[in-house]
């Protein structure tokens, strides 16, 4: 089983006016909510580790998760709100997000949720502001600690300035990640951010030598690159009938980790792949994320559309 931690929140959309107000429109959302539905869609056991809330809304993402399979075992229900993300799209159809996310209950993971895992987990995948926010991120880096000479750790630092401006919080977060995540895969704006003027190539290969086996850069438009001590690939982004590309990374990562699974490399020391199997893995990641660009908002692929 692959067990993505984080947190699953609701992304809010103004749905038109009222004669009192506004009428607004509340999807499931968060990236680790997003890839641990990815990862069932593509026939990968996945189970999901983080705060839900007890509220109307925490009760419809859990609801969510498992009509897709993925098991909620791990996400105790807690009395606290669930985080919501405003999201105002300007004339342009740029978007702006605001979040509201003070004591929710992704953030209030509690220590005894990591005391003891299921024993068919076999991966942790982490990501996003689950990592340095707190006191989540405090329970999450213990389990890391536990966990990671044990099981495969992959990560996704998926920045949101809006929750954490500070870069440097996020680049602690991503540096102490490398020495201990098998897989990390981030965006090029995300490393943009983080590492102003520095190549993606110097930063794989400051994570290779800290302990990473594969390294995925995203580049929007212009595709993917991947790294290993074996190899280094370029490709070109799969066609696609654009319609948004929400939930495109979270796609990226859920298909590598389920193409790793199904070439049975899914496990530390495995990740090593060579040019050809890399180019595969990130051929296949980006035929998925085209299908889900293809389409409106995180409406990840199933495995048979592949």
């Amino acid at each position: 089983m692959i067990l993505v931690c984080g947190e699953a929140l609701m992304d809010v959309f103004a749905a038109g006016d009222t004669a009192a107000g506004l009428m607004l429109d509340a999807r499931c959302g968060g990236s680790p909510f997003n890839v641990a539905i990815g990862l069932a869609r593509l026939g990968q056991p996945v189970g999901f580790l983080g705060g839900l809330s007890s509220d109307a809304a925490g009760r419809r993402l859990r609801a969510a998760l498992q009509a897709e399979g993925v098991d909620t075992g791990c996400a105790p229900a807690l009395d606290a709100p669930t985080t919501l993300v405003m999201i105002d799209v300007a004339e342009g159809g740029s978007p702006h997000y605001r979040f509201l996310g003070a004591g929710a209950a992704d953030r209030l993971l509690p220590a005894h949720a990591v005391v003891a895992l299921p024993e068919a987990v076999r991966v942790l995948q982490l990501g996003s502001y689950a990592l340095v926010v707190e006191p989540v991120a405090t329970v999450l880096r213990a389990l890391v600690e536990r966990e990671h000479g044990r099981l495969l750790v992959a990560y996704d630092p998926n920045v949101r300035p809006g929750v954490e401006p500070d870069a440097a919080r996020w680049r602690e977060a991503l540096d102490w990640m490398a020495g201990r995540c098998r897989l990390l895969k981030a965006s090029d704006e995300d490393l943009g951010w983080l590492y102003p003027g520095v190549a993606h190539a110097e930063l794989a290969r400051r994570w290779l030598a800290a302990g990473v086996e594969l390294v995925v850069v995203t580049l929007g438009a212009g595709g993917a690159s991947g790294w290993t001590a074996a190899a280094a690939v370029e490709l070109p982004a799969a066609p696609s009938a654009l319609v948004d590309t929400v939930g495109a990374g979270d796609t990226v990562q859920a298909a590598l980790l389920a193409w790793l699974a199904e070439h049975e490399r899914l496990a530390p020391g495995r990740l090593r792949l060579d040019a050809a199997e890399l180019r595969s893995a990130l051929a296949f990641a980006l035929r998925a994320a085209a299908l889900t660009c293809s389409r409106r908002g995180a409406d990840l692929p199933r495995r048979a559309e592949l």
